[in-house]
């Protein structure tokens, strides 16, 4: 079993389908960028999410929310695309979903005020998420960050 965490924002809303046994499952698609030398990539994910176990959230995601996500991760797939190159498919099973503190506001985020909803952040708030980004981001200096091959084991 491989756990990984992920943290990106939703391309699109979600996708709610029956299997031919009459489960549910949501499928999230989800866009996470990734160092590459100098350059960012984007991965992206599909993500199930079987069951009710997050029916309180689904009202909250959709395209472009914010949202970091831990999970059981398959064996990546490939396929050719349209344009004829090879892609890979990256597929996980959600375990635990939360909301991102990093990702851009918007109207239907739970627990947000009306002054907070038209784009002003209170300062509360603001310290808030600077605080949880100063320890989601301690210990890392952008300066002397390794490159993909340099990594130091």
């Amino acid at each position: 079993m491989i756990i990984v965490e992920i943290a990106g924002f939703l391309g699109a809303d979600p996708e709610e389908r029956f299997t031919a046994t009459g489960k549910r499952v949501i499928t999230l698609r989800v866009a996470a960028r990734v160092r590459q030398g100098r350059e960012d990539v984007t991965v992206w994910w599909r993500v199930s999410i079987w069951g009710d176990r997050f029916d309180r959230m689904l009202p909250f995601l959709k395209k472009g929310s914010s949202v970091i996500i831990i999970g059981e991760m398959s064996k990546p797939e490939t396929y050719v695309a349209k344009d004829g190159t090879t892609q890979v498919s990256m597929n996980m099973t959600a375990e635990m979903i939360k909301f991102s503190p990093f990702g851009k506001p918007n109207e239907n985020s739970p627990g947000r005020s009306e002054n907070e909803a038209q784009g002003t952040l209170s300062q509360s708030a603001a310290n808030t998420a600077q605080e949880q980004y100063a320890t989601f981001g301690a210990g890392v200096e952008t300066e002397n960050a390794f490159a993909g091959d340099d990594l130091p084991f």
